[in-house]
Parts: structure tokens; sequence; C-alpha cells
């Protein structure tokens, strides 16, 4: 819907983030309460948050997901049935990494990191926490190919991540799938029904009075009597929006919660039909700072490069160019120098400096996993909040972040009184 703001009236729920959990949390309300007034608001002039579909148009407005990309548990993830419901393309080929799936690891790298990772169930939750860095095996010659998809899966690097936070870590029943028309679209066009503002950043949350709550934007203040806060942990721990009492639990929370960093670049392939279809394979198999290519995603003369933790940030801070350039260096390792000639980059994600969000999905640092709870808590019965880093077992997903909008949507529809 077109920003409309609505001048002298008091919203019975407003939303701050229209990303997969505000979308959820709105679209929930207006499901069970359609006698409730509902505005969603969001500081980007987009919505869809961290999920992003582009359209290529060199390749025929071909789209690509900037952000997230995979229907991770599929089978039992709520935005499988949504994408289906609103007309888009469930694409059902097996990721890479799920039985059926197409990877041109070894044998030897795939065991050594299931076992990797079968230390950390092995460790439980029931102790002391550590880091997933002290899991690694001294001396063990695929140390490096280990890091490297921790560091994929968390955003940041093994010593900086907790182990009882992949122990926690649950995304529902596989395999994952893709959604033909993209992630980023099945959000935004869920979210066409709700009334929303966008390009409207929420400053202060002043929560004082016991009657309503004052959203001051840069539009002027908003009254609403129950507020839904599904923005990045980022912007609670940088204090971008400043509550009024202060929360300093919740921000505490978000600041053990950050975001870790994910990148993706999309490079053009010329004359791809020598390339395996809808397969990955990756850079480096020994070194941390690598990436990992999926080729030929949906059939395309598409490669889609995926880059974790620093490196994401560096090349992120590089620039498009220096991106191509490392990617053509390690794509040319494994289909000879000239294939550097046959690729270019197309487009390219920068989720650090994306303005008010400034990361990819939330991690939780060495003994920070059980504040996924806290910071999801609500305050005083009309202060909720939600997002993939309030789901304590499918953080950095989408529908994650959709589980906790409708747990936010369903509190709200059984407490809130009617004003009518």
């Amino acid at each position: 819907m077109s920003n409309s703001w609505p001048a002298g009236q008091t919203i019975d729920v407003a939303i701050i983030g229209a990303g997969a959990a505000g979308v959820a949390a709105a679209r929930r309300l207006q499901s069970l309460r359609p006698d409730l007034s509902i505005l969603l608001l969001e500081a980007k002039d987009r919505a869809g948050g961290r999920a992003w579909t582009v359209r290529l148009p060199s390749f025929g407005n071909e789209p690509v997901d900037l952000g997230c990309g995979w229907l991770h548990g599929a089978r039992t993830n709520g935005w499988t049935d949504i994408a289906r419901q609103i007309g888009l393309t469930v694409e059902m080929t097996p990721a890479p990494w799920s039985e059926g799936g197409r990877t041109a690891e070894g044998e030897q790298g795939r065991a050594a990191i299931s076992a990797f990772f079968a230390r950390a169930e092995q460790w439980g939750d029931t102790g002391e926490d550590g880091s997933l860095e002290e899991l690694l095996e001294p001396g063990n010659p695929w140390n490096g190919r280990v890091e490297a998809i921790g560091t994929f899966l968390n955003g940041v690097e093994l010593a900086a991540a907790s182990i009882h936070d992949y122990v926690h870590y649950d995304p529902g029943a596989g395999p994952d799938w893709r959604v033909r028309e993209g992630y980023g679209t099945l959000i935004s066009t869920y979210s066409q029904p709700v009334p929303t503002v966008r390009s409207t950043a929420v400053k202060m949350v002043d929560h004082r009075s016991a009657d309503s709550i004052l959203l001051q934007t840069e539009r002027g203040t908003l009254r609403a009597r129950t507020v839904v806060v599904t923005v990045a942990t980022n912007v609670i721990a940088q204090d971008q929006i400043k509550f009024d009492p202060p929360l300093p639990r919740k921000q505490e929370a978000a600041s053990r919660l950050p975001l870790g960093l994910a990148n993706k670049l999309f490079l053009s392939v010329t004359s791809p039909d020598d390339l395996p279809v809808d397969t990955r394979l990756t850079g480096s198999l020994d070194e941390l700072r690598t990436g990992s290519y999926q080729l030929r995603p949906f059939g395309t003369a598409l490669i889609e490069a995926y880059y974790g933790g620093s490196l994401a940030r560096d090349l992120e801070a590089a620039g498009e160019q220096a991106a191509l350039a490392f990617a053509r260096e390690e794509l040319t390792q494994h289909f000879g120098s000239a294939f550097g000639h046959r690729i270019d980059a197309v487009a390219m994600s920068a989720w650090h400096g994306e303005t008010h969000i400034g990361g990819s999905y939330s991690y939780a640092e060495p003994g920070a996993s059980a504040e996924r709870i806290v910071l999801g808590e609500t305050v005083d019965g009309r202060l909720f909040f939600a997002g993939e880093a309030c789901s304590p077992a499918r953080f950095s997903t989408a529908h994650g972040a959709l589980e906790t909008g409708f747990a936010a949507a369903e509190a709200i529809a059984a407490t809130l009184k009617s004003t009518t």
C-alpha cells in the first residue's frame, strides 16, 4: 500500500519493521482480529527486510535473492505454504547440502564436517558454553574447511559463536527448497494487504503512559495502543531506536546476539553448458577465507557466490570489482585460467553497510544463547518483540522470524480489547 500517515489517530497495533516477522505479525492479526487497526512502519523504501529479490535486466529480468534464498526445513516452513497460496512457485530441487543435492566436495571433507558438528551435539547444552572453535581437532588438515562452513552458517568465525546456540538450532524437517520468483518477492508480496508507511524510521518508543505508546518518527509522532518491534538486533544494540523508559536488558541481549555477515555476488557465465546445474563447490578446501559457489542455480547462466564473516566484510568494503577478482582467482583453480574471462559481476549484496540493518543474521556469543528468550519477552503486556533473533531454535531463518511474528500476533489478538 502507498505511504499514508494516520494523522490524529491512535493505531491499535503499530509494527516496527516490514521484514519477515513484521509482515507475519500483521497478516496474522488481520486474520484473527479484523476489528483492529494495524500499521507497518518501515525505515527502508521496500518491504522484506533481509529478504530482498532483485531482477537482472540483462538476464531477462531473472530474479535473484540478495538476502535469504532457501526455504530451510521446507516441509515445516510456514513460508512454503504461503508461497503456494499466493501463487508463487516452490522449486523442490534439493539443496546441494540436502540428501540428493549436488556438491563437488569430497568424502573426506564431508566426513570432517560431520564429525565436527557431531562433537558439538555431544557437548550438548547442559554444561558450560564455549566457542565452536574449541571443537576443532588440533592439526586436523580439514580444519580450514570446517571453519569456512561454520562461518557460512553463523556469518562469523567459529571463535565468536556459541556451541549451545548451535545445539539448540533446529530449522525443522528438510530438505531445503527455493521460491522460483525469490524469497524477497514472497515476503514483499505477502505484505501487500497491510497498511504500510515506508521510508519512515522510528527513533523513539515512549512507553511511559499506561494508556498508549508514542512512536517518534521522521514524519512526526504516532500513538498506538500496542507495539511490535521486529528490527534487527544491531538496531537495538546500537541505540538506533531509543526506549523511554530504557530497556537495558533488551539492549544487552541484542548486543550479545549481533548480526553476522554473509554476502552474495552473482556472476554471469558465457558458454555455461559445460558447468553442472545446481551444483555447489567451495573455492578452497583448506582455507577459512573462501567462498561457496552455487553453479547455474535453476539452470541459469549464473554463479551465486557466497562469502561469510571477515572475508565478506573485507570484500564488501573493497567493492564489487575486488569481489569479482577474488571469485576469478578461486574459480580458475577449478576450471582453468581461461575461465576468468568467462565470468563477470552482475549483482552484489552489501549487508554490513545496509542502513537500518547492518548485517545478515544473528549469532549468539559464547554464553549468550539464552539471550534469545530475553530479547523476545514482552514488556508490560503491550510492547512485543519478534524476529529471527528471538527464536530459540530457528534463529537466522525467515521462518523463525515468521513464527515469532505469528506468536506476537496471537498474544495480542487474545488480550487486546476492542475499542468499538
